[in-house]
């Protein structure tokens, strides 16, 4: 995929920093400790999920991971005291000998394959007492994004998409992740929220889909079959999303939510 656009991103940065501040508020980790805590924003983006980490933790050391030049640009320029990496995060590792007490994932491992496999690397990272804490959009069978994989059927632009099913990482189901997890961890909690989000008109809701979900639907097309499939997709948006009593729209926008802990006793 092209890379990201942070300035699109940070339009509706609100909404999107929402449910990291309400991930982050379950972790159980205390700040202002004797020993400052390492933390990592996996999948940092623009900063906005950092940004929370810093002022939560504000003796700990912090690190952001993006695969995305142009995110990590706009992270530094945010938090210049922070420290900020380029990896994927299927490929991310700490430094020999080093091993966090937070690993925080805002938003970030729909992007990334073979979860059964990750979440078990990412929480055996962790040091004792360590926490990894996950979001996710789980979003892929509301109309936002099944009429994304509708549209990109149509003739005029499946040969450039190709399979539509494939362009994100299922989720598991909230059960599976508990199990993959329960064995290894002292604890684990999951839950599942639906967030309204009140949004001006159609063209707001696709605007808010260009900086993600849409991006790998739009970017193999060329700049006359984006503007073609946009349209298409913004008239059936317009019609599954109606106007409410004072003409806003209401986004449904499902997330899971993911905090296990690592036992005080157990190795990193």
């Amino acid at each position: 995929m092209a890379d990201w656009n942070p300035a699109l991103y940070r339009r509706f940065e609100d909404e999107r920093t929402r449910p990291a501040a309400e991930l982050l508020a379950r972790v159980p980790l205390v700040g202002g400790s004797a020993r400052a805590i390492f933390a990592v924003d996996l999948g940092c983006g623009p900063g906005n999920s950092t940004e929370l980490l810093v002022k939560r933790f504000p003796q700990a050391r912090v690190v952001g991971v993006d695969n995305s030049a142009s995110m990590l640009a706009s992270a530094r320029e945010r938090l210049p005291g922070a420290e900020f990496v380029e990896s994927d995060i299927a490929d991310w590792s700490p430094a020999p000998g080093e091993a966090p007490d937070l690993l925080f994932a805002n938003a970030s491992l729909q992007w990334v394959p073979d979860h059964a496999e990750l979440l078990p690397r990412l929480f055996g990272l962790l040091a004792p007492g360590g926490v990894l804490a996950v979001q996710m959009p789980d979003n892929w069978q509301e109309p936002s994004h099944r009429l994304m994989r509708e549209v990109a059927r149509d003739p005029a632009w499946a040969a450039q998409i190709g399979d539509a099913e494939r362009l994100r990482t299922p989720l598991l189901g909230i059960a599976r992740y508990y199990d993959v997890l329960a064995p290894l961890a002292a604890e684990v909690d999951v839950w599942h929220t639906i967030y309204q989000h009140r949004m001006a008109d159609a063209g707001a809701i696709v605007q808010w889909l260009s900086s993600t979900g849409l991006r790998p639907f739009v970017d193999p097309l060329s700049d006359a079959q984006r503007a073609g499939f946009l349209a298409e997709y913004g008239r059936r948006i317009d019609a599954a999303y109606p106007p409410r009593a004072d003409g806003q729209r209401l986004l449904a926008f499902p997330r899971f939510f993911l905090v296990a802990r690592k036992a005080q006793d157990s190795a990193p």
